[in-house]
């Protein structure tokens, strides 16, 4: 098969499942990209495009798909692992991947290798630095040989992995799937000279301080993730949990208002008080998120149990009254339509930063310092 053009074309079908992290594994996109063409019986492995070719393919796909909100993006998951180098520099911290690299795309996250024989030491960190986080112990057999890994997967403004190693493993040179060679790596000193060059006249301490200020967002990812352990009751909510829920009244709310920021927010956002105080949620999300949202939905929050007092016939003549004279009356009882239809067992939603995503698309006015 050594036929340029079919080359290319398996590249970029394997990008494009890897951009779309449909595939993660250079080597299975490859080959379900070779499927699709109808020759994976034919190909002999070194008439397959490089990695270092797919990675290429990728970096055209975010560009054609990002523009130069990636430079952007790229700068803030730099800094952001900067604050990890330094937060972990005990366990001799090494900034390693796209982020390093230059090379990110939809969903990556920020990977840094650390070394101690004591995985609970580096959680201990995070717990200080006050970021939900979950442990993972990956067994993988390569060449017959068993290898372990234990990784801490950070929640935060970014995705964060921590790859934790033995201690007698600081000096080990490892190698990259995608040339074979040493990977590039950056230790907390060689990065923070690296990112003085990469931005010059950037302030290190001043770009750091700003980037500990917690925005908008980081809170709706705070109050979201605990909703998925909500488990709620199968005769009102057969679809499962409440982040599930969430995010189903979210994508219900797009297709009606795609354009409406502030009720796709309410859409989202409307439940996180049932992880603080089940019995007022609608109180306790609006108390969560002062000063995090606008007015309206601040509103909709509020109220939008007593919208469905009013579809029950259950709620008071005059708070009735005093509901429907509001000018956001309509949107309320749009929103309590939107939380009914989210109620579907094996509906097909998005993640909470595709959520983000999307509502950053639209302009943000309600980040907060």
């Amino acid at each position: 098969m050594a036929n340029e053009r079919i080359r290319k074309h398996i590249a970029r079908i394997a990008a494009q499942l890897m951009y779309e992290r449909t595939e993660t594994e250079y080597f299975t996109a490859k080959r379900k990209a070779a499927r699709q063409l109808g020759i994976d019986s034919r190909f002999h492995p070194k008439d397959l495009p490089s990695n270092a070719e797919i990675r290429d393919e990728v970096q055209i796909l975010a560009w054609m798909h990002e523009g130069e909100a990636r430079h952007e993006n790229l700068k803030a998951m730099r800094l952001l692992a900067l604050k990890y180098l330094r937060a972990l520099r005990r366990f001799h911290p090494a900034l390693i991947g796209s982020v390093l690299t230059g090379y990110i795309r939809k969903g990556s996250d920020i990977d840094i290798h650390v070394f101690s024989d004591q995985i609970a030491a580096v959680t201990m960190v995070l717990d200080d630095l006050g970021v939900r986080y979950e442990t993972e112990r990956k067994r993988i057999v390569k060449h017959d040989e068993e290898r372990v890994f234990n990784h801490v997967h950070a929640a935060d403004r970014h995705e964060v992995e921590l790859t934790v190693y033995p201690e007698d493993k600081i000096g080990y040179a490892f190698k990259s799937s995608i040339t074979g060679k040493a990977i590039e790596r950056a230790t907390l000193p060689q990065f923070e000279a690296f990112l003085a060059a990469e931005y010059p006249g950037i302030d290190l301490e001043d770009a750091c301080a700003e980037d500990e200020g917690i925005d908008a967002y980081d809170l709706y990812r705070l109050l979201l993730l605990p909703l998925e352990n909500v488990k709620q009751h199968p005769r009102y909510h057969p679809e499962g949990d409440a982040l599930y829920h969430s995010l189903q009244v979210f994508e219900r709310a797009r297709e009606a208002r795609p354009w409406d920021e502030e009720l796709l927010l309410a859409a989202l956002l409307h439940d996180v008080g049932k992880a603080i105080d089940p019995s007022d949620h609608a109180g306790a999300a609006v108390l969560a998120l002062e000063d995090a949202v606008l007015p309206r939905t601040a509103f909709l929050i509020a109220h939008h149990m007593d919208a469905q007092a009013i579809r029950n016939g259950t709620l008071g003549q005059r708070a009735r009254r005093r509901l429907a004279a509001s000018e956001y009356y309509d949107d309320l009882m749009l929103l309590r339509d939107l939380d009914d239809a989210g109620r579907v067992p094996g509906a097909v939603v998005g993640t909470i930063e595709e959520a983000f995503e999307y509502l950053r698309s639209l302009g943000d006015d309600t980040a907060f310092a």
